[in-house]
């Protein structure tokens, strides 16, 4: 964890009020990378000692950076710089790519690996049979043993036989066999975290969450991936790159 360099001068004849500046400071340190994920910033009154302000300048700072997703609070132990994870949506690649460069080492929080019948809204999107049977995969997706996001995937059994076999990366698993997709449909909404959802990412009841459907094809056309996510809004950023 890097030691957070603040290099911090407040001007009190800028017409902005100091906790506003105090708030782009910090808010700029922690995008330039100054601040590790899941550092501790220095506590109000450190802030407060340190700058010749105030502690409610101080925490209405912080209050800015706790708004913009920036700053988690953690009750009885500080305030930490959040886990962030820009997902461009140009590129297909799977969520332990996306951590590993970016320097976060991904996990897998495994609830359910088993084979069943396909569910009656997954036959059309994976292209099955009444009847038909997936590997269905379903986790927690985790990054310095923060929760970013729950995940279920169906794969047709033919693709996944053995659910079992699958560890950290799924894209991983189905590169070995030549399965992996080339290229995924991605639809995106927001809804409010009910109850279960908000218990599995450690978010309040009612928090907005990221539902993120992902169907991927291989070269032929074939369907081999059907994926819900359900990605916490304060730890996400999807990305689209335009040009005209």
């Amino acid at each position: 964890m890097k030691n957070p360099n603040l290099d911090i001068k407040l001007d009190p004849g800028n017409s902005s009020p100091l906790y506003v500046q105090l708030a782009q400071m910090l808010a700029e340190g922690i995008r330039e990378g100054r601040f590790e994920a899941d550092a501790a910033l220095p506590s109000e009154r450190a802030l407060s000692e340190s700058l010749s302000v105030s502690r409610v300048t101080a925490r209405k700072a912080i209050d800015q950076l706790v708004d913009q997703g920036l700053i988690v609070r953690k009750r009885g132990s500080g305030n930490y710089v959040a886990l962030r994870l820009e997902q461009p949506l140009s590129r297909l690649t799977s969520f332990s790519e996306e951590l590993r460069q970016r320097g976060y080492t991904p996990h897998s929080r495994w609830l359910q690996r088993s084979v069943s019948a396909a569910l009656p809204d997954e036959l059309l999107p994976l292209g099955l049979s009444p009847g038909a049977r997936v590997a269905r995969l379903e986790r927690l997706r985790l990054a310095e043993e923060a929760v970013l996001a729950y995940e279920v995937s169906a794969i047709p059994q033919s693709v996944l036989p053995n659910p079992e076999a699958v560890d950290a990366s799924l894209y991983e698993y189905l590169a070995r066999s030549g399965n992996a997709p080339v290229r995924a449909l991605q639809h995106i909404r927001t809804l409010n975290a009910d109850m279960k959802l908000a218990e599995r990412l450690e978010l309040p009841v009612g928090a907005a969450v990221f539902f993120v459907t992902r169907i991927g094809y291989l070269a032929s056309g074939q369907v081999v991936e059907l994926t819900h996510s359900y990605c916490r809004s304060d730890c996400y950023d999807f990305v689209i790159e335009m040009r005209r």
